[in-house]
């Protein structure tokens, strides 16, 4: 028989709400509520939540997913893990198809060793108007004929696709995908709201970090956000980092989709859980100071690179600045990603059957404890 952790004492976010003094069972790999024999971590004065499920990011601890190389994956992997991101998608970064379809290759094998959730193909098919750290002479209109390509390369492993849905070909590529059961997600983006309008209507159910690379609301030409927003098919991404989207902004935007709605992504590069320093975005250098990255040099220098964020601080930045209870901060990191990658029956909330991914902060919302599929990443100091 496996081996039982008994973890008792802490506050526990289930999916009905925190609930104190909860004893949790962890049995081999999956979870059990309630008291059994075992070796038994007193958490009291802790809180429990499910482990954090990313499903846009694409690097960190120095490495990146667009590497091709499985054990610098792996690496990026491990740096997240011990911020809390229990399951994560690798997204890529815009390059040719073939450079592209190597790096599938290398994360599909990851993701049927269950290493990682799945692949976010972040370009190549984005409006030059729109894209921010990606490289303006390797983008391209999505033909259907590509996507599926990638696709294929895959080997039904891709989860997500960003595309721009006003390029040609753009529609027929939202339904082709659609119909294949990968996310068509809108970003990096030019696209009017009418335009956003018919996106979605072809089957586009995710805006990419939304507001950031697509244009901005405006009373007489509302853009891509106002469609995003107002449609309870769609499903918002928002980088909680505080240089992304000022506070207001991210209040807004989750008041009005609602917590069902949001996923808190990290769109984290290289230097995630790095200090300050050049890191690498696929084939560009990307400049970090005071924790925010842009673009070292080229036609889009200075433009900001994705993050450096780690989900544990969203998790703490959701709670004790934006004013988002614990219970709809887990469904923003956890049950909402997971849905969308279509692991929520073995991930993304805290109940029986499920795997153990766990997350343990303390009174101040650090993280102090990881555990994935029932093994300590970081194990809490009351674990000994």
């Amino acid at each position: 028989m496996a081996d039982r952790t008994i973890l008792s004492g802490a506050r526990v976010a289930l999916p009905a709400g925190v609930v104190d003094d909860l004893t949790l069972t962890v049995d081999g790999s999956s979870l059990a509520v309630g008291p059994a024999a075992g070796t038994t971590v007193d958490l009291s004065g802790h809180l429990i939540v499910p482990g954090f499920v990313d499903m846009h990011v694409h690097g960190g601890g120095g490495g990146s997913f667009s590497s091709a190389d499985p054990e610098e994956c792996l690496k990026v992997a491990d740096t997240h893990r011990r911020h809390g991101t229990t399951s994560m998608a690798a997204s890529t970064v815009t390059g040719d198809l073939a450079d592209l379809a190597r790096q599938a290759a290398v994360l599909s094998e990851l993701v049927e060793q269950g290493e990682l959730a799945g692949i976010h193909f972040e370009g190549p098919f984005i409006s030059a108007h729109r894209c921010g750290a990606h490289q303006p002479e390797l983008l391209r209109d999505p033909d259907p004929a590509d996507v599926r390509k990638l696709v294929d390369a895959a080997r039904g492993t891709a989860k997500m696709m960003t595309l721009a849905p006003e390029l040609p070909g753009g529609l027929d590529s939202v339904r082709l995908l659609a119909e294949s059961g990968v996310i068509a997600a809108i970003g990096h983006t030019d696209s009017s709201y009418d335009a956003t309008r018919e996106a979605i209507e072809a089957g586009a159910t995710v805006a990419t970090h939304l507001f950031n690379a697509m244009p901005g609301l405006n009373h007489r030409t509302p853009g891509p956000i106002a469609a995003l927003l107002e449609d309870e098919r769609i499903t918002v991404e928002l980088i909680n980092d505080g240089t992304h989207l000022h506070p207001s902004v991210l209040e807004l935007a989750f008041r009005h989709a609602g917590a069902e709605r949001v996923a808190f992504i990290t769109d984290a590069m290289g230097a995630a859980g790095m200090s300050d320093g050049m890191y690498p975005l696929g084939p560009m250098q990307v400049q970090v100071r005071d924790g925010v990255a842009r673009i070292a040099d080229g036609p889009t220098a200075g433009s900001i690179a994705g993050s450096t964020l780690t989900l544990d601080l969203a998790f703490k930045r959701a709670v004790t600045i934006d004013g988002i209870g614990i219970e709809q901060a887990v469904q923003a990191l956890s049950a909402n990603p997971a849905r969308l990658l279509g692991i929520d029956d073995r991930t993304g909330s805290i109940e029986p059957g499920k795997d153990a991914d766990l997350v343990v902060l303390d009174a101040a919302y650090d993280l102090v404890g990881v555990m994935r599929r029932g093994e300590w990443v970081v194990r809490p100091p009351q674990a000994g």
